[in-house]
């Protein structure tokens, strides 16, 4: 009956006539069309060539006067002043179903493939609403990603929205891949907006893999693509994230980059004669922003637990679509070039990264576990400094000591290979390994503690060593 209730509602945005306007200019980006009242959100099909054999699929994107200003899904090359331009439905639509799954479409929710048509699919609105906060269902389990560092230290819940801050060559498409390929999620849905043409087709293949790209659906509109295709592919992929979440599944959504979906909507806002406001963005960015992020979460049928990439511009993690994402999700995972130059993989920085739901999807052990390895790398970075220099003795500080003959075992929990797990990943199988990581070093502070100088004899501290030398 839902599915029914949901075609019907498509009826409400069916134009009863068809509408037909003209070009009068080509702005930029944009076309300016005359004698064409349609709705702002409407699909369009600009007729070029001779008598209008071939056409350019567009969408009316804003007003001006009695003009409307459409952005077409496609070049401007060929488009000249009078070429008609026809309306369609004002509903953008994705058909949707259960045979997407292994699956990889373009911006329009068309397969790339080359596996042929898609049978056996319905339509349903790209522009759904977010969940109502009253039917939100608490975040309280959590979801496995296959990664030790944010499964131990970062974990994840089922429904939770996390941004993966990173600059780019960090090797967060390298994460993103990991996630997908062995996360104990049922369906995962992956949108690579923006992305280069050749990192598609070898994230796919080796990163992603057979057996993950088996239960994903993989949606692509690379940074040669027109503004809008790159945001179509953004919301695409958030429908058919939620068609499998109404479907009683639990759904990973990962979408690499929300920021590159950012600067497509500034194009586009730019081009219908937006003001830039903040650093060049106009205001439609940062309203459009959470209408995408606050789709993902938990409902009484199913969960989307999003995890959307956010590229830093040149290591600045207070830019304004970081700033802005991080306000609006529940949680940031940050990638470090510091970890990265030195062979640590993945770069997780789990000093700078917080998970707001960790303390509610994991027991009191585990947080105190958490803590404690949190505890321990903190003092390591306040004595690495020392330690590079050679301006540190041991036995100046107990905890620094400990932070050393740990840092080792850490390390071993932290780091991990690409292909490091065999299948689905295991929350309940980390935990284990953490605990196990406790006990090293529990032992570990029991050798320090026999190693230690007695009151009044010995070094004193860090500080009063590093004065000595």
């Amino acid at each position: 009956m839902s599915i029914l209730s949901e075609q019907i509602g498509l009826l409400d945005h069916c134009a009863p006539l068809e509408l037909r306007g003209s070009v009068v200019e080509v702005r930029g980006l944009a076309l300016v069309v005359a004698d064409m009242p349609a709705p702002v959100g409407s699909a369009v099909r600009i007729e070029t060539g001779r008598g209008g054999a071939e056409s350019i699929s567009g969408e009316v994107v804003a007003f001006e006067n009695e003009l409307t200003i459409v952005m077409p899904l496609g070049s401007t090359q060929g488009v000249r002043r009078g070429d008609r331009v026809i309306s369609g439905h004002s509903a953008q639509t994705v058909r949707v179903g259960e045979t997407l799954l292994g699956r990889v479409l373009d911006g329009r929710g068309e397969p790339i493939d080359g596996l042929g048509p898609i049978q056996d699919t319905m339509p349903r609105s790209i522009y759904a609403k977010p969940i109502e906060p009253m039917d939100r269902k608490l975040i309280d389990e959590p979801l496995a990603t296959g990664v030790r560092a944010v499964d131990a230290l970062t974990s994840l819940g089922r429904g939770q929205r996390v941004g993966i801050f990173s600059a780019p060559g960090l090797g967060k498409s390298t994460l993103l891949g990991m996630m997908a390929r062995h996360t104990a999620a049922d369906v995962s849905v992956l949108a690579l907006v923006g992305e280069r043409g050749k990192e598609v087709r070898d994230f796919i293949d080796n990163v992603l893999g057979p057996e993950g790209l088996a239960r994903s659906v993989v949606v692509v509109a690379t940074s040669d693509e027109p503004a809008l295709l790159r945001i179509r592919a953004a919301l695409v992929a958030m429908t058919v994230a939620e068609y499998f979440r109404d479907s009683g599944m639990d759904v990973l959504l990962l979408m690499d980059s929300i920021t590159r979906f950012c600067h497509a909507q500034r194009q586009v806002g730019l081009a219908a004669g937006e003001p830039p406001a903040t650093k060049g963005f106009p205001p439609s960015v940062f309203a459009m922003l959470p209408s995408l992020l606050e789709r993902a979460g938990r409902s009484n049928d199913g969960s989307i637990t999003g995890l959307f990439n956010v590229l830093v511009e040149g290591d600045d993690f207070a830019e304004p679509i970081a700033d802005a994402c991080r306000g609006v999700l529940d949680g940031h995972i940050q990638l470090s070039r510091r970890l990265s130059e030195q062979g640590h993989y993945p770069a997780v920085d789990v000093l700078s990264s917080v998970s707001r739901c960790a303390d509610d999807v994991t027991d009191h052990k585990h947080r105190a576990a958490r803590q404690q390895v949190i505890k321990l790398l903190s003092a390591y970075r306040q004595v690495e400094d020392l330690l590079n220099i050679g301006a540190y003795a041991p036995g100046a500080n107990p905890d620094f000591d400990l932070a050393i003959a740990c840092k080792p075992g850490i390390d071993q929990l932290l780091q991990q290979g690409r292909n490091e797990v065999k299948g689905a990943a295991d929350f309940r199988r980390t935990e284990a390994q953490l605990y196990a990581l406790i006990q090293q070093i529990e032992q570990n502070k029991a050798k320090t503690a026999r190693r230690a100088p007695a009151p009044g004899r010995g070094p004193g501290n860090a500080a009063a060593q590093v004065r000595r030398s």
